[in-house]
């Protein structure tokens, strides 16, 4: 379903605020700068490849080690066909290696298969999902429940793939496409599927076919996708955290009141999680994290990574100002090396009520996010695990 004009301007604009605030490291930004970034295929991209390859063979009764095939938006790309298995008129099976590009993505270097065979339902193309697919047992996510995590826009591809080789073929019998992935499950673990609800495997992926680096839209989407399937699962509150460390603490803590889809982590995209969660109607929205990345959050800086936006210690200085009078505590402060180093200072000095003064201003700068129509609470985690601070505001 295409988008209408007013949504797709908010949606630009959101990514813009989204970009604002992603995290690149310094020399991925170095290469960006002078166009060296290799962009690659999505898991779509290949499977389709596979599919056209092991059809070909199927077909032609031989091989190719390379294939060309259609991509949205009128584009086309040459992947190649790492190998190849062929049942004569029975099936074919082949393989291609997913090739991320320069993208940190899990799935780069995958085997991505393709098993086609023919049927006697003439003029059906069914596409399913083997070993290492992913299976849908939860709502929000645009698929049927029970279904195989193969998106459209994959399935679209697949499609066209095989109608470009075998149309004529199509008019007496049909053609069944198995996508599997050998070791889909293992690395499902690194993804965000176990907490979406798609068991067994990885998602087929892809919107444009193209991989493009720390891609701002993909992280978003992964936000989008995990508060709509907290949204459809009944769950009017989420926590949003700013990594893996600090989710392990949120759920210790939440472990008897949140259910696991509840559970969002936004990275740096803090004002983009926020501004999402008003959006998608949720009532409250938790944010827990670290004095580093809170402390960024809490100046106002909307991209939290180093790059972009160190800790001011004249901001910390500042905050310390508010509660305590004592001149060399501050200037202690103010001299320190890293936001942890304030916390140490903090702690070795007793100074009361710092680390919730700190989590109030979060939700002061996130509630410009909100339109005031969420209600927010920030929670500062301790590096072992325990609270330093927390505020909460009510729903305006």
């Amino acid at each position: 379903m295409s988008l209408g004009k007013k949504e797709q301007e908010n949606m630009d604009k959101d990514l813009e605020l989204a970009e604002q605030e992603q995290e690149i490291p310094e020399e991925i930004e170095r290469k960006r700068e002078i166009g060296k970034l290799r962009t690659g295929y999505t898991t779509g991209t290949s499977a389709a490849a596979a599919a056209k390859g092991a059809l070909s063979a199927l077909i032609t009764g031989s091989t190719i080690d390379r294939v060309r095939i259609s991509l949205p938006k009128q584009k086309t790309a040459e992947l190649n066909i790492a190998w190849t298995k062929l049942k004569p008129s029975v099936s074919a099976t082949c393989g291609v290696i997913k090739d991320a590009g320069d993208d940190p993505d899990v799935t780069h270097g995958a085997e991505i298969c393709a098993t086609v065979s023919f049927t006697d339902q003439a003029g059906t193309i069914a596409i399913e999902g083997g070993m290492g697919v992913g299976r849908v047992t939860k709502p929000g996510l645009g698929l049927n429940i029970g279904q195989a995590a193969i998106n459209s826009v994959p399935t679209k591809m697949i499609e066209r793939a095989v109608e470009e080789l075998a149309l004529k073929q199509l008019n007496k019998r049909g053609i069944s496409v198995i996508i599997s992935v050998p070791r889909g499950e293992e690395i499902a673990k690194k993804t965000d599927n176990p907490r979406l609800g798609i068991i067994g495997g990885i998602s087929i992926l892809g919107t444009t076919g193209i991989v493009v680096p720390y891609s701002t839209a993909s992280f978003a989407a992964s936000i989008r996708q995990s508060l709509d399937v907290a949204v459809a699962m009944g769950s009017d509150t989420v926590v949003l955290t700013t990594g893996g460390r600090s989710e392990d603490f949120a759920k210790e803590l939440f472990r008897r009141l949140m259910p696991e889809h509840s559970f969002v982590q936004m990275g740096d995209f803090a004002g983009y999680s926020i501004k999402q969660c008003a959006n998608k109607k949720v009532r409250k929205a938790i944010i827990a994290g670290f004095i580093g990345k809170l402390t960024k959050m809490a100046m106002g800086v909307k991209q939290t990574h180093v790059k972009g936006s160190n800790v001011s210690m004249e901001f910390l200085a500042q905050v310390a100002q508010e509660c305590t009078s004592s001149l060399s505590i501050i200037a202690e402060v103010k001299n320190a090396n890293t936001a942890r180093h304030v916390s140490e200072i903090i702690d070795n000095k007793s100074v009361t009520g710092f680390y919730n003064r700190l989590c109030k201003k979060v939700c002061e700068q996130m509630q410009e996010y909100s339109g005031g129509k969420l209600q927010l609470e920030v929670i500062m985690f301790r590096f072992d695990g325990n609270i330093y601070g927390k505020y909460g505001t009510h729903k305006i």
